[in-house]
């Protein structure tokens, strides 16, 4: 593809994005454009609104999986492009407008120069939520194809174009999203000894859960709770009956996050007896760590070094979520940050990654998906 077509898709792509599981447009957008690509050795399948896409080798001894994922995100736009969001009120706001642009990009070269190995193009849905990896991976569409050694990129507003940066092990955080429902007794505010106030309840409860990382958590492991949003009451003089917490846990280590649960449920229970109130918990999405394979790492790592278009990093590990890491528990392989140069952060409604990185991408891993 020539890049003018690759920046044409990025865009289009950019215009319609879809939460996961919706992704009903972006899922026959792609297809359109994997149907100009030649299919002499190409078979593709879809999965709910995923798609896989098997490029046949000449000579395969295995098959290397490449993964994007799909959706978009519930975030209002505040981009000054020119080809904003057509969906109001959702965004490709963490890049996977560009992550599936690269992966046509890429597959459209295989689609022309058969490879020598078995390639694996993973159209994931659902990667902001629920969470569309493990049911894929579980599914019988996906254990036909199942590859040897698996891939993925995500851009990285903080890197310089030209940048890769990843690091053999772990790379990304255990996450789980969280969302409490506190549920009292309403009243009129000039008589607050008739009601349980939620409103208070739920500020109590946030107090408490920022002592979990501080008191509770190894000091040598790292771990976060945040939360988010709190909605309570109705009217300024009304105490309100029910409050809502949502927010996030992120671990470094699968034992502090089943403790960080631990302690969330027994502070929880001690602000039911505090204030005479019942509560419910919602762990969300619930994402493993993403542990990159040491030995293909560090192959993809030397191969990195030697390339001209690519300045190779090895970064720290990060507290992001990516549901890539179920594939990781059970296919060797790698992820890496792409450099993409915006001062925006992922998830932020400005958020403008420069579009040379998608060149940057393609050339690099059609080289390495080609000698690997």
């Amino acid at each position: 593809m020539k890049q003018e077509e690759l920046i044409s898709i990025r865009r289009e792509l950019h215009q319609i994005p879809e939460i996961g599981f919706e992704e009903v447009k972006t899922q026959n957008y792609v297809k359109e454009k994997i149907a100009g690509m030649p299919d002499n050795y190409v078979t593709i399948k879809e999965w709910r609104t995923g798609l896989l896409v098997f490029v046949e080798g000449h000579t395969p001894s295995k098959t290397i999986g490449y993964r994007t994922d799909m959706d978009g995100l519930p975030i209002k736009e505040q981009t000054t492009y020119s080809f904003p969001s057509l969906h109001e009120g959702n965004m490709h706001a963490c890049g996977h407008d560009l992550h599936m642009t690269i992966a046509l990009g890429i597959l459209d070269h295989f689609a022309h120069n058969q490879p020598k190995e078995n390639l694996l193009f993973i159209f994931q849905p659902a990667e902001e939520g629920p969470g569309g990896a493990l049911p894929m991976l579980q599914s019988e569409v996906f254990k036909q194809w199942k590859p040897d050694e698996i891939y993925a990129l995500h851009i990285a507003p903080e890197y310089p174009v030209g940048t890769i940066a990843t690091r053999p092990g772990l790379l990304f955080a255990n996450t789980s999203e969280l969302f409490i429902n506190l549920n009292g007794i309403g009243g009129h505010a000039a008589r607050p000894h008739q009601a349980n106030d939620m409103v208070v309840a739920a500020s109590h409860l946030v107090t408490q859960l920022q002592t979990i990382v501080g008191r509770n958590v190894d000091p040598l492991d790292s771990a976060v709770v945040t939360i988010g949003t709190i909605e309570g009451g109705t009217k300024q003089n009304i105490i309100a009956e029910t409050a809502r917490l949502e927010g996030t846990i992120r671990t470094l280590s699968l034992e502090s996050m089943q403790k960080v649960k631990q302690r969330i449920r027994g502070i929880i229970q001690g602000v039911e007896t505090s204030f005479d109130c019942s509560a419910t918990i919602d762990w969300g999405s619930t994402y493993c760590q993403v542990s990159n394979d040491e030995r293909l790492t560090q192959a993809f790592m030397n191969f990195s070094e030697q390339q001209k278009d690519v300045h190779l990093i090895e970064c720290r590990e990060a507290m992001t979520g990516e549901d890539f890491g179920y594939f990781l528990e059970e296919i060797p392989g790698t992820m890496f940050w792409l450099g993409v140069n915006t001062p925006y952060g992922l998830h932020d409604a400005r958020i403008e990654p420069n579009e040379n990185a998608i060149f940057t991408a393609i050339s690099h891993m059609t080289a390495f998906l080609s000698q690997a």
